[in-house]
């Protein structure tokens, strides 16, 4: 039987890097861009999120939190080059790209799966490391496996060597003729991203943040979610409708007040099925998901992506002392900070930093950066010693001249 969707929406996340001198200047660019807007957090309209956040990390997430209404106006009015100057010491700055109108399109000419583009939003953080992530839609369809496909493929839009199973996605409007006007948009939004292949980034393949709600009748008391889990499975893994692939290892995350809810997370992915036998599914938590855990998922990757940058730069002899500051920050500002009090963000949290192997790559992080401290610490040490002989060997030398002076006389 083929399962049926009441609503869904999936948001494609393209990490991308800007070199730390150049990141002001990028600042500034996106607030001269038209289609730019910055984006405000305010606490009675985001009350939720404030109070999802603990204090530490909501001040590194969200800085306009602090601005009151005079100080954004007072922000507004200044000269947009002081503008770049002051958001670009923030530790994170959002911005949405606003297009004229939604983006429609049609995935695959024979399948016909019809989607939209909501809004893009793009996060920079004063790292350097940013994402565009853009939401997406199906349009005229409510069937799950053309959710299904549609992730598998446009996914992969972003490739630049394209087989023909993704050449044939369309954008369909004025706005959008094909996928090559989209990679082409993407790419004028990031820049060139070649530091991202440095750091070990794949900048070809989206990472996936998807929501579906099934239709009661696929999931209640009667129908057990042992029934459906193999579409679960292929949700989560970002495969085809058709893929007969089985996979043993559960991905799944149980949080003891969703009944008939799960979310699914892989190193590529996060995923929430739920179903609308509950009412909380299509209404608060079908938010929760889209607000306070889709910034959960972006503080981790932005972890697993800033560790992998400062393990590359530990290696640059020229910037090790400065690395070696951001590193120490990094662990003292987000490494050792409890996200929050929530239950269900808790575990997330958690699962996260489990398939992202945070733990591992920090330990092996701190593991490169207390060799080239003590390497550091040796250096100066050894230099010490051969000052000190230095000045040791030049005494003993004027003093064995004025020895010999003294005995000439």
């Amino acid at each position: 039987m083929e399962l049926k969707t009441n609503y869904q929406y999936t948001y494609f996340i393209h990490p991308f890097i800007i070199k730390e001198e150049r990141y002001q200047k990028y600042l500034l660019k996106l607030l001269k861009d038209k289609n730019c807007f910055l984006k405000i957090f305010k606490k009675q309209e985001d009350l939720n999120l404030y109070k999802y956040f603990l204090p530490d990390i909501r001040k590194f997430l969200f800085s306009s939190f602090d601005l009151n209404y005079s100080g954004l106006e007072s922000l507004k009015k200044m000269p947009i080059d002081t503008q770049s100057a002051i958001l670009a010491k923030n530790p994170c700055t959002m911005f949405e790209y606003k297009v004229e109108k939604s983006i429609q399109g049609k995935a695959g000419e024979e399948q016909g799966i019809f989607f939209n583009i909501s809004n893009i939003d793009i996060i920079c953080f004063n790292s350097g490391i940013c994402f565009l992530c853009i939401k997406t839609s199906i349009l005229n369809s409510d069937k799950f496996n053309d959710l299904l496909n549609f992730n598998y493929k446009f996914r992969d839009i972003n490739q630049e060597f394209k087989t023909r199973q993704y050449d044939r996605i369309k954008i369909q409007t004025n706005t959008f003729d094909d996928v090559k006007e989209m990679s082409e948009l993407i790419k004028e939004i990031t820049g060139p991203n070649s530091d991202a292949v440095r750091f070990g980034i794949d900048t070809e393949r989206f990472f996936t943040y998807s929501y579906a709600c099934l239709d009661k009748d696929y999931w209640n008391e009667y129908r057990k979610f042992e029934n459906i889990e193999n579409d679960f499975i292929k949700f989560t893994n970002v495969l085809p409708a058709d893929n007969m692939t089985n996979f043993v290892r559960d991905e799944s995350v149980t949080i003891s007040e969703w009944k008939y809810a799960k979310i699914g997370l892989t190193k590529q992915a996060v995923t929430l099925f739920a179903s609308a036998k509950e009412m909380n599914n299509f209404t608060i938590l079908k938010d929760e998901f889209e607000r306070e855990y889709f910034y959960t998922y972006i503080l981790n990757l932005y972890k697993k992506i800033y560790l992998k940058k400062i393990t590359v730069e530990l290696g640059n002899s020229k910037k090790i002392n400065a690395t070696r500051k951001r590193f120490i920050e990094f662990t003292k500002k987000i490494w050792i900070q409890e996200l929050t009090e929530n239950e269900a963000g808790t575990i997330i949290n958690q699962r996260l930093n489990e398939v992202f192997e945070l733990d591992m790559l920090y330990a092996y992080t701190k593991n490169k950066y207390d060799v080239l401290y003590n390497d550091l610490k040796i250096g100066k040490g050894s230099g010490l010693v051969i000052a000190l002989l230095v000045t040791v060997f030049v005494a003993i030398v004027l003093n064995i001249v004025n020895f010999i002076q003294l005995f000439s006389k």
